[in-house]
């Protein structure tokens, strides 16, 4: 479970990408819901909805990137 105290807000541009991207992609693949700009304004229209009803969104800080060396410690 993730630590709570970890959590940061996200910014407006994030949550804006994040449903953006949302809405362009099942996963990896493309999802032919909206165009890149519908999808835009579309995140837009739905962060502001979200900010005026009380939410705030959470995010998780960044994980650490994985090691590309061969070498692995095993201390």
């Amino acid at each position: 479970m993730t630590d709570p105290t970890a959590l940061r807000p996200a910014t407006p541009q994030e949550i804006e990408e994040t449903l953006a991207f949302a809405l362009r992609y099942r996963g990896r693949k493309r999802a032919d819901i909206a165009a890149p700009m519908v999808a835009q304004i579309a995140a837009e229209h739905l962060r502001q909805c979200l900010e005026a009803s009380g939410f705030v969104v959470m995010k998780r800080p960044d994980g650490s990137l994985p090691s590309t060396t061969k070498h692995h410690r095993t201390s």
